[in-house]
Parts: structure tokens; sequence; C-alpha cells
């Protein structure tokens, strides 16, 4: 049965919800749980080759008693636990590490290098904070298993290669993940913030994160000799009215009222001074939240591209390519509000309404947004997990100075404080999914 926003709000003001909430000691648990983050933090593993990774989550989910499945999508792990009748209630972390080489200066910073598909070597940290994602997970899992008298019915572990990339969430829904197991009626995750403050949860009902494309464009041209451009057609010209071009679609062809993100990261043209040279391509990212100004965006770029092609004197069969990696694809993702009512309140009970937060909406991507687009129209939520130090915080806001972001080689949550906050919250989100 679907809630509706009236028996959501009854559910929140029930008595019945604050004494269900898991009053969670857990002092005897955390070193374990902190050693484990100190492990995976150490030795970090990038997208498609979480192989170790996985295991150990897998041998974490055994030890507990989880009926567990490996490398499903890659590299990935199912765990399920029944525990009576009741509704099946799915946590997602992902896995993977980024290509960054750690600077944060800790003790336990990660050292690990690997030859990436270029030949170079490059480092690997937990820059986007999935070491404290899977800590957490544990963790949870840990508390769901010791308090199983609390709720009812069946708790579905996922661990989530791939993640980085976009393709994790593809990969295990195209292997089954919602039939050859079982279908969840809630999925759940949460994400580190690098502007919350440790101790602290923020989230959003509706559009939380953004729709993610990655659109390379081939520019054509007729290359010559530099001294003599009128004998030549010259693409980076060409190239660059295009770039100016495209931010008219964000700024005169969308409502202003829709958010919407078109940034050029990457031309690349020529190899000369004195050259016209017969190509140049740009690499882009798009970002939006209504599928429909995803679609439109990509509608007015290869429009674009071709008008300014054509303005130019170029012939059709030379106008521009333009390649959307649909692979690398994702979907806005987009918090059930109903559900999301339930998860906040919940959160609140558990670590107090004070240090449950509202957040804006931001245009980082992330594939969790798949698993609430299937057909099964599963609700979900997601919530950002503080791990800012909260003297480091006091002292940006003081000082004006900025904090490491995500994907930053120096970003470093304050994991003795986060890890606690996120198996508290997300232990009481999924009993109370489970017992409304």
């Amino acid at each position: 049965m679907k809630l509706t926003y009236l028996s959501a709000a009854l559910l929140l003001a029930s008595p019945l919800l604050q004494a269900q909430s898991l009053d969670l000691n857990l002092t005897n648990s955390m070193p374990a749980i902190e050693k484990l983050y100190l492990d995976l933090h150490q030795s970090p593993e990038l997208s498609y080759h979480e192989q170790q990774t996985g295991k150990k989550i897998a041998a974490q989910l055994t030890k507990l008693g989880f009926e567990v499945t490996e490398n499903v999508g890659g590299y990935g792990v199912v765990g399920l636990l029944k525990n009576g009748n009741g509704p099946t209630v799915m946590i997602r972390t992902d896995t993977d590490g980024l290509p960054i080489t750690e600077q944060t200066g800790k003790a336990y910073a990660s050292k690990v290098t690997v030859t990436d598909a270029q030949g170079a070597t490059v480092g690997v940290m937990h820059g986007c904070g999935h070491d404290i994602h899977m800590s957490s997970f544990v963790g949870t899992a840990q508390q769901l298993v010791k308090h199983k008298d609390a709720w009812q019915g069946t708790l579905m572990m996922v661990a989530q290669p791939a993640e980085e990339v976009g393709a994790g969430a593809k990969a295990m829904l195209y292997e089954g993940l919602f039939t050859q197991y079982v279908k969840p009626d809630h999925i759940i995750a949460l994400h580190v913030s690098a502007s919350v403050p440790a101790g602290k949860v923020a989230l959003k009902n509706g559009y939380t994160m953004a729709s993610v494309d990655s659109v390379d464009i081939s520019i054509k041209g007729k290359g010559g000799h530099g001294a003599y451009p009128h004998t030549t057609i010259d693409p980076i010209v060409i190239a660059a009215r295009t770039v100016l071009a495209l931010q008219t679609i964000t700024s005169r062809e969308l409502s202003p009222l829709e958010p919407s993100v078109i940034t050029v990261g990457s031309i690349h043209g020529g190899a000369k001074h004195n050259v016209i040279s017969d190509e140049v391509k740009l690499q882009l990212t798009l970002r939006s939240y209504n599928p429909d100004i995803r679609n439109a965006q990509i509608a007015a770029i290869k429009r674009i591209t071709a008008g300014i092609a054509q303005s130019a004197g170029l012939d059709e069969a030379l106008y521009p390519t333009v390649h959307v990696h649909e692979d690398e694809s994702i979907p806005s993702t987009y918090n059930t509000p109903a559900q999301t009512n339930l998860v906040r309140q919940s959160i609140a009970n558990a670590i107090g309404a004070g240090n449950v937060l509202d957040t804006p909406a931001v245009m980082a991507g992330e594939d969790f947004g798949l698993y609430g687009r299937t057909d099964e129209n599963i609700p979900i939520t997601l919530f950002w997990l503080g791990g800012v130090n909260q003297q480091k915080y006091v002292e940006a806001i003081k000082t004006g100075n900025t904090l490491p972001s995500l994907h930053s080689s120096k970003f470093a949550p304050d994991y003795k404080v986060a890890l606690p906050t996120g198996i508290k919250a997300m232990s009481n989100a999924a009993v109370a999914l489970f017992n409304q």
C-alpha cells in the first residue's frame, strides 16, 4: 500500500513511532567498525575493480547470518535476512574509490597506486566517502540483527560497485536485483557530506541530486596553413562559437524555474601554431532534475552545433557529431516525499531534531536515483550524513575559508563522529519503514 501524505503525517505524530525508535548503545561495537573503516580507507579500489572490497563486505554480512550472493553486477553484494512477515527494506551502499592521490596528511591515508588504462600510475583514495558509507552499512546491519525484536520483514543489504562511473546500479538491476532476489518495498541510502557538520544529518523531499550526462562533440573543419585561413574552414573558430552558443540553452531556451547546467569541461584541437586543424573535440557534462529538461538540453545541442557548422559553410557530411554516453547517464535522485518524511522523523527521534537539517538540492549526481525509476516504482530516500569536523566547520564559517569538497585529495571526514551518527540514523530509519 502506498503511503499518502495524510497517513504519513499521522504516522509521524504517532506515539507508536516514538516507542519504536532504537536507543542504541554503540560503545562496544564502534572499535570494530572504526577498524573496518580504516581498513577500507587504506585499501580503496577503483570502479570495476572492487573485488577485495566486495569480499570484505560479503564476509561481514555472512558473519551476521545473511544469505549472501557475491559478484552481482560486477563485484556487487546482495545480503538477505528474513525476520518474519513484513515489508522488504533495502539499504544500499556504494563501494568504489577514485583515481586521486590522497593529500590529507592523515596517518591512515591511502597509499594505494594503480596503473590506469593509459599506462599512467595514479593514486587511489575514497575521496567521496564510500568508506564511511560501507562502514555505516555494516554497523547498521549489526544493529538490526542485534535488535531483531524491534522489526519484522526482510532486510536487503546491497553493496553496489561502480557508482563513480554511473554503471553499478544499472548493472545490478540488469542482473535482476529486484527479480532474482526480492523486490523491496522501501529503499534507503546515505551519502557523507563535505559541507554538513559531523553529528548531523541533512535531507530534502523531492529532487535532491541531479541527472548526469556525458556528451562528446566532434567538430569538423577543413584544415590548412595558418597563414591562409581564407582557404580553410577553421574548426577552432567553430568550436569557440559553439561553446558560447551552448550557454544560451540554459539562459534563453529553458525556463529559469528549471535548474540546468551545461559545462564544457574539455576542448582539444590543433597541434601546431601555424596549422589549422581538421577537427576539434569537446567534452561536456549536463545536469538537470526534470527529465524533460535533460531531453531538451540534448536536442538543443544537436540543433545548435549543426546550425553553426552550416553557417560556417560546411557540407552536411561534415556537420558535428554529438555522442551521448547513455551507458554512463544517470537520472536525478527524487526522494519520495511520504517516505522521506517518515525517515526524517525517525532520525530526529534517534539523534535529536536539532541535528536534522533541511538542505537544498545539489547538481552532483548519484546512480542511486535509478532504483526509484524502475517499473516497480519503489519509493527511495537518500540522506546526507555530516562529515565535517565540527571545530573546522565553525572555523570555516568564521573565516570564510572553503572546506575540502567531495572528490578533493584533502577530504577527510570526521569518522569517529560520523560513523555512529550514520548507524543510528540508518538503523532507526529502517525500523520505522519496517513498522509503519
